[in-house]
């Protein structure tokens, strides 16, 4: 049996765990490490309330004109795990960069809170970004990665159900889209990194609560969404080892099907959150640039 070839860059890949602890002994333990520090106001940045239940860690330019471009950043976790603090580097790095607003948001987690609530949070936290006043309400991005990336395309799509915020892009790192790919059995563990199939199968078994099957709303699985016509354009970065690529690879001929302008950066060899745990590989830094580059487009048309 040959082994899994990672990207020659990704150097730790062969380390990696195949998959995060989310069992219920674990998701408590690691819950109460991330609440010691999930308050803990950002450097160079602030927490704001959005309402009694939601805060945003909201990072700003040093100079900019205002009222400026701005990005809503929606953090990864499979639904039940992470902060909006573990991103607070690459918010303040794109507010500096870019010069605009970066607001990451902290929203409640599965499975005390299954959908819909996360989803009504990040609207929420839109909603709160839109009305900022150094902020340009119609030059807004929608962000995230993982999770926070499903929870950024189901919070496009209901933007636009909505129809009181109109997002100029979704940048979609790894997004966690389809409950469906839990019931694969085709999907060689062996090449996986930091999530599999089990852990998939515990995030979205939290997320969706009571819902499955054909009861799932398209709103808390995206892939499930049926017309995607109308949406603004859309960033996807994924590697070819992640559990993610299929779905993710799907989702973009589908958005381009529907006439979405939408670019698919596929790293081959890459892992699940290679960017972040190996951040510092060549591969990751190109990962990140091309991100950039394609936000600093997206809100500069």
């Amino acid at each position: 049996m040959t082994k899994p070839s990672f990207h020659h860059d990704l150097r730790r890949a062969r380390f990696m765990p195949r998959t995060t602890p989310v069992g219920p002994r674990s998701l408590g333990l690691i819950r109460k490490m991330e609440a010691r520090t999930r308050n803990r106001p950002p450097s160079n940045g602030m927490i704001a309330r959005v309402n009694a239940d939601v805060t945003v860690r909201v990072f700003r330019p040093e100079s900019a004109e205002y009222p400026t471009p701005a990005m809503l950043w929606i953090h990864g976790g499979g639904y039940v795990l992470g902060s909006a603090m573990q991103d607070d580097a690459d918010c303040r790095s794109l507010a500096q960069r870019l010069g605009i607003v970066v607001a990451s948001v902290e929203y409640r987690l599965a499975p005390e809170h299954p959908f819909p609530t996360p989803l009504e949070d990040c609207y929420a936290a839109l909603l709160w970004l839109a009305v900022q006043p150094d902020v340009n309400p119609e030059r807004i991005a929608i962000g995230g990665a993982s999770a926070g990336g499903g929870l950024a395309a189901a919070l496009t799509l209901l933007a636009r159900e909505r129809d009181a915020v109109s997002p100029v892009m979704q940048l979609l790192s790894y997004p966690m889209l389809d409950d469906r790919t839990t019931a694969r059995t085709d999907i060689d563990q062996r090449t996986l990194r930091m999530w599999n199939q089990n852990s998939n199968r515990i995030g979205w078994r939290a997320y969706l609560g009571e819902m499955s099957g054909p009861n799932v709303s398209p709103l808390a699985a995206p892939a499930r969404y049926k017309d995607l016509a109308g949406l603004p354009p859309t960033w996807i970065g994924v590697g070819t080892n992640d559990l993610f690529h299929d779905e993710n690879v799907t989702y973009a001929q589908r958005l381009r099907e529907a006439g979405v302008p939408t670019t698919l950066h596929v790293v081959p060899g890459a892992y699940h959150a290679f960017d972040r745990l190996e951040a510092g590989a060549a591969v990751s830094r190109a990962f990140l640039n091309a991100r950039t580059t394609a936000l600093r487009e997206a809100l500069a048309r």
